[in-house]
């Protein structure tokens, strides 16, 4: 199936209010009429959230606007990743591109409009592994030219990618033994941030249950870039408290932009950015000496 706009991917749970947000902030950009949704529901982890997820599901029914709509509903949880790795895939049988969101997010008017460009320009290039809707709230040089930029590390809060990159994710990670072995591996996967190689270590351990971490070791192993907008078009409302993997902070709150993303061309990293946004994700110096004996005491241990 083809289109000139890429399908998008909505992943909820229990949030009947964020995910209305969503909705509307989609429904402000003019694409949303010509763009197909799908909108993948997972399960109940307990009989607590039974009454949540039931409402949210009475108010998917009512949602109208978009080209199609098409609901999947699951019986029982599997969790935000595999319900993620398992939507895309869906979608992927059908459509060679696609934009993802989960339920606590908002975005701009400008959205879809940026994030269907970005799709289309950088299709052929090999050096782009997936397009970021938003943005980190970190400061720009004030003499940066360009309304985008670029980096090795992807994102989670609206971002879209291609079936071949997607397709390209080894997502048993069956190279990791050799590589948490690897000192300079390591030193290099962490400069996209000092958090990523022990958060690869608790995927590998199940102590979390992360796509994101996944697909981020397979843009570093392929040297790839993500291309982010210099001003956010996402917003996450996740931070509130109610989220699954983000705490209650503002460190994440990202103004939206009220004006058009304007590119013309791939741009190569700027370093002044690339610093910024590394030290942004990068954890506390204490986090940093606890995660780098976790790792020491996991290579003894095995």
């Amino acid at each position: 199936m083809s289109s000139n706009y890429a399908p998008i991917a909505i992943f909820v749970y229990n949030r009947p209010d964020h995910t209305k947000r969503l909705i509307e902030s989609l429904l402000k950009n003019p694409e949303a009429a010509n763009s197909e949704l799908f909108i993948f529901s997972d399960g109940p982890k307990s009989e607590a959230d039974v009454p949540a997820i039931a409402l949210l599901r009475e108010y998917l029914k009512t949602i109208g606007g978009f080209a199609r709509i098409e609901i999947q509903e699951n019986k029982r949880n599997i969790g935000l990743a595999y319900s993620i790795m398992g939507g895309v895939d869906l979608v992927f049988t059908l459509f060679e591109q696609i934009i993802v969101l989960e339920d606590d997010l908002e975005v701009s008017p400008y959205f879809l409009d940026y994030m269907n460009r970005a799709l289309q320009m950088f299709a052929d290039n090999d050096k782009v592994f997936s397009i970021s809707g938003y943005s980190a709230p970190i400061h720009i040089p004030e003499n940066y030219k360009h309304n985008i930029f670029t980096f090795h590390r992807i994102n989670s809060w609206g971002w879209a990618t291609w079936r071949d990159r997607w397709k390209s994710v080894d997502w048993l990670v069956k190279d990791f033994p050799s590589f948490i072995r690897n000192k300079n591996f390591r030193s290099l996967f962490n400069q996209v941030g000092k958090d990523v190689t022990v958060m690869l270590m608790k995927q590998q351990r199940e102590k979390i249950d992360s796509w994101a971490i996944r697909f981020n070791f397979a843009a570093f192993k392929q040297q790839k870039l993500t291309v982010y907008p210099v001003k956010s078009l996402v917003q996450n409302n996740g931070a509130d408290g109610t989220g699954q993997n983000v705490e209650g902070t503002n460190k994440y709150l990202a103004y939206m932009t009220d004006a058009p993303i304007v590119f013309t061309k791939l741009v190569p990293p700027d370093h002044r950015i690339v610093r910024r946004y590394r030290k942004f994700f990068n954890p506390s110096v204490v986090r940093q000496l606890i995660n780098y004996f976790k790792i020491q005491i996991y290579l003894l241990a095995k």
